[in-house]
């Protein structure tokens, strides 16, 4: 295992075990996270809404003596909190679920502008923030940021901060924070993690062929994940890369690959810009699923839907048209389609890609459900009554 300083003396794993996508079966989740420590990996990021996370990785590490083992980075969910005595509710109902009595790194999660950190300040957040780090229950204070670069570079200078995380893979290179907020907090001495290095595992299992046969010339003993990892640990304003690992299989691919990580040479660098300009003429709309939009008050899966939508380009349309008719129960008495959207907007509140996913859902509708189609899932549905 490769360690990056924290710029406090810390030695962290360059991979970290994003626990948002955690597997079902809870007996394959404890080999992953034990499986996880044996490799060296000793950075663990969840958050209060992750389902079922935090409980699970709390009882994990309980159960193994593992607490001191591992670093636990959680997050304060900003958007659920309206006055000052909900940030000692939600820290208190962690502190609970994860076994333990203090937080190694906590986010402020999901900022998204810096309107929002006035709030949180004109609700007393440093002098909170102060009391839980002279009591030793936090140790590190960050925060993970969804927005554009102005505002981030505002939250940035506006206090002193132990650490932050942002969006950032070679497709995102100057999305949100991008590149120009990375060199920005490396510069103020900040540690930067980062999360979606694979947009969603896209940019792993959902590239277009002629990206991957690209790859595959270019080194064919990398694998698309290992071409989209690199890129960031090829930065070394970077601390920690999170990966949401949903198998032990999975985890272990990845401990190959930062294993044996080596930097990028120009030629390599070359091949990425061939591969993102191909991707972009494909990608169509930039879901990362991480399902904050969920749930929705129709029913209507959106992530699923994106994900068809966009494969329905990348892969075909009979592979993104068996995708949606799976994700939406087209062909069931009570389909859950895109069509079915009340424009609450309750979902794009909490985007953090800031997609307008009501205008894109219309968009998954008209290419899926052309009158000839529905007639087709009719048809389907009345042979599957019988």
């Amino acid at each position: 295992m490769q360690y990056r300083d924290d710029k406090h003396g810390t030695k962290l794993s360059a991979l970290g075990l994003g626990c948002m996508r955690f597997p079902r079966d809870k007996r394959e989740t404890e080999r992953m996270i034990l499986a996880a420590i044996e490799g060296g990996i000793n950075y663990f990021d969840t958050a209060y809404i992750y389902p079922g996370s935090e409980v699970t990785l709390g009882e994990i590490l309980a159960k193994h003596d593992k607490r001191k083992d591992v670093y636990i980075a959680t997050k304060l969910p900003l958007m659920m909190c309206k006055s000052a005595s909900d940030f000692d509710k939600f820290f208190d109902e962690q502190l609970r679920r994860l076994q333990t009595d203090y937080i190694d790194y906590y986010f402020l999660h999901s900022m998204s502008d810096f309107t929002q950190w006035k709030f949180l300040q004109e609700l007393g957040i440093e002098k909170w923030i102060a009391e839980k780090k002279k009591s030793g229950q936090i140790h590190k204070i960050g925060f993970s940021y969804h927005g554009t670069c102005d505002d981030f570079m505002k939250v940035l200078d506006s206090y002193t901060w132990e650490f932050c995380m942002i969006q950032y893979n070679y497709y995102d290179e100057n999305y949100q924070a991008g590149k120009k907020g990375l060199l920005a907090a490396a510069k103020k001495g900040i540690p930067v993690m980062v999360m979606e290095p694979l947009l969603g595992g896209k940019l792993a299992t959902g590239l277009p062929k002629q990206a991957v046969e690209m790859f595959a010339e270019a080194d064919s003993s990398l694998t698309p994940a290992d071409w989209g990892l690199w890129w960031i640990w090829n930065h070394p304003e970077v601390t920690v890369v999170l990966s949401g690992m949903d198998s032990v299989h999975v985890m272990e691919s990845n401990l190959r690959s930062v294993n044996n990580f080596r930097s990028l040479t120009e030629n390599d660098l070359a091949v990425y810009a061939d591969v993102v300009e191909l991707f972009r003429k494909s990608y169509k709309i930039k879901c990362t699923g991480c399902n904050y939009c969920l749930p929705c008050p129709k029913g209507i899966s959106i992530p699923s839907c994106f994900t068809a939508y966009n494969a329905s380009y990348i892969q075909g349309f009979r592979t993104g048209i068996m995708l949606y008719a799976t994700s939406t129960a087209a062909v069931k008495r009570n389909p859950l389609s895109p069509r079915f959207c009340n424009e609450c907007g309750k979902c794009e509140k909490v985007c953090p890609q800031n997609i307008p996913i009501r205008k894109e859902l219309k968009r998954v509708a008209r290419r899926f459900e052309s009158p000839p189609l529905r007639v087709g899932f009719a048809v389907v549905r009345k042979m599957i009554s019988r």
